[in-house]
């Protein structure tokens, strides 16, 4: 899918979580140079989540998504959804420190995660996209590449 270079960065994030969504499902095939025990894959998850989507999410948060809510009605509608779904995420991350039920959790996580960064690509990028103008997706692309070096 072509997307606008304003968005390239989130998109390439969302690359690597879909990555990471299909290593934590159950029955995943292993993938070389990354984890295959249940262990590995808790600590790589969370790796992730606080060097990667942390970031990510505040990014959508803090930049992206405010320069658009309110514009549009699906695309609100959208955001809220991808709000919650974040606010879901952090919360399976933080509760596989309880070392109880991590299969189910990475699992449950894996699938959520690849549904909610498709939601993202398939429905608020093309929305975001065809809603703003050239000139104000750059200036959001210019606040997240500062916010990224900050």
């Amino acid at each position: 899918m072509k997307r606008h270079k304003s968005l390239y960065s989130l998109s390439h994030d969302h690359h690597h979580g879909l990555i990471l969504a299909q290593l934590i499902k159950k029955n995943a095939p292993k993938y070389k140079n990354l984890p295959n025990t249940i262990d590995g894959k808790v600590e790589y998850t969370v790796n992730f989540y606080n060097v990667e989507l942390k970031k990510h999410f505040r990014q959508e948060e803090e930049i992206l998504f405010p320069a658009v809510k309110g514009k549009d009605k699906k695309i609100s509608s959208l955001i809220d959804e991808i709000i919650s779904e974040h606010r879901k995420i952090e919360t399976l991350v933080d509760s596989l420190k309880e070392k109880e039920n991590q299969t189910e959790i990475l699992d449950e996580l894996g699938y959520l995660l690849e549904s909610h960064i498709r939601n993202e690509e398939r429905n608020l990028f093309s929305e975001i996209e065809k809603l703003l103008s050239d000139d104000e997706l750059m200036k959001i692309s210019k606040v997240m590449e500062k916010f990224g070096s900050g």
